[in-house]
């Protein structure tokens, strides 16, 4: 079986077939009919959210729908493990009618991925989704997702990186409460499955803190927290992966940040590339409206050019502590094996000298 491109592959393989596409374009033969630009119908105006809105909690007996807003599902085995994982919690599986399809480096058509989610939302037999994987292409879904009907009926959506697109405008577009948390064809180890239950199930106003192992060592040198500001905040939790956030900046897709919490997290990127991606977010006028910042994870994020490099503590140090706001790196969020479940859209306190995030209510009704 080939290796399952990554996502920096894929946003690459995108822009280039973007580029060819423009060069084409541009040496059409002279007697060439002029091609017709596609505008897709734009979603409704950004909702004006009072308070959040809470989706029902997970309880044994629940359908969980399954869907591949991104990229193509390589290995119908990963499919099995999610669909096991979840019996063995006592829900039920609902496969996306578009699951296994695909086009390209994405998971079909984009109007059969969005099809599928959307019949998820519609469907009164499904009480949850979740997302199998991630990659590229959730975010060329967002003008044909239907808003109103997602709106009528609020659901537990989970997912990460890719994903990142849909958390932040179905917050943003209905105020409904999205989670940061494992892909169904991540690790369904006891960590996940842990804070899943708790956030998911139980609805707990949970506090998330490290896990710290010492194994054969005198200290914890696994996921470890480095305060950058320290100090408490409070605020709205938003955020998502740092690249698919900022491909969306000024597509109408995106919250409020004014006093949010913002998190945040990467993988395979240099310390150049979050660099630029922070100075956009400074730029958008985002980074000086957050009350704090949590930086999770950046998974083989490893500078190719060495010492000349900048680290991923220079740009932090240069993005994030000007801000003076409470802000810490190292949280269990992001590109990893065992990570958190976290809320968006719910009011939560950071403690950066501790490194925790507590949660000042319970996610779900």
């Amino acid at each position: 079986m080939p290796n399952m491109p990554t996502r920096r592959d894929l946003l690459r393989t995108a822009s280039l077939a973007m580029f060819g596409s423009l060069m084409a374009e541009a040496h059409l033969p002279a007697q060439a009919a002029p091609r017709v630009p596609h505008t897709p119908t734009p979603g409704p105006g950004p909702v004006a959210v009072r308070s959040p809105v809470k989706p029902a909690r997970l309880k044994a007996g629940d359908t969980v729908g399954l869907v591949i807003p991104s990229s193509a599902q390589w290995d119908p085995v990963a499919v099995d493990v999610l669909l096991e994982s979840l019996t063995v919690l006592g829900l039920k599986g609902q496969l996306g009618t578009h699951v296994f399809d695909r086009r390209g480096y994405l998971g079909g058509r984009d109007e059969d991925r969005a099809a599928d989610l959307n019949a998820m939302f519609a469907d009164p037999a499904v009480n949850a989704i979740h997302c199998i994987r991630g990659g590229w292409g959730a975010a060329r879904l967002l003008p044909l997702l239907d808003w109103a009907a997602i709106a009528k009926s609020p659901k537990i959506l989970i997912g990460y990186s890719d994903i990142t697109a849909l958390l932040l405008s179905l917050y943003a577009k209905t105020g409904l409460v999205t989670f940061h948390g494992p892909m169904g064809s991540s690790s369904w180890n006891s960590f996940n499955v842990e804070w899943m239950k708790r956030v998911l199930w139980n609805g707990e106003a949970a506090s998330f803190a490290n896990l710290k192992e010492t194994n054969d060592t005198l200290v914890p040198v696994k996921n470890r927290t480095r305060t950058i500001t320290g100090g408490k905040a409070r605020g709205r939790l938003l955020g998502g992966n740092l690249t698919v956030f900022t491909t969306i900046i000024g597509s109408g897709y995106l919250p409020d940040f004014r006093d949010a919490i913002l998190f945040l997290e990467d993988v395979e990127e240099e310390p150049y590339s979050l660099d630029r991606m922070m100075t956009q977010l400074k730029l958008a006028g985002i980074l000086g409206e957050v009350k704090g910042v949590v930086w999770g994870t950046c998974d083989k994020c490893v500078p190719s050019a060495g010492f000349g490099s900048l680290t991923i503590p220079d740009v932090l140090a240069d993005h994030v502590r000007p801000l003076g706001v409470p802000a810490f790196s190292g949280a269990m969020i992001g590109h990893i094996e065992r990570q958190f479940t976290l809320p968006l859209g719910i009011q939560v306190e950071i403690d950066a000298d501790a490194g925790t995030i507590t949660m000042l209510e319970s996610a779900v009704a």
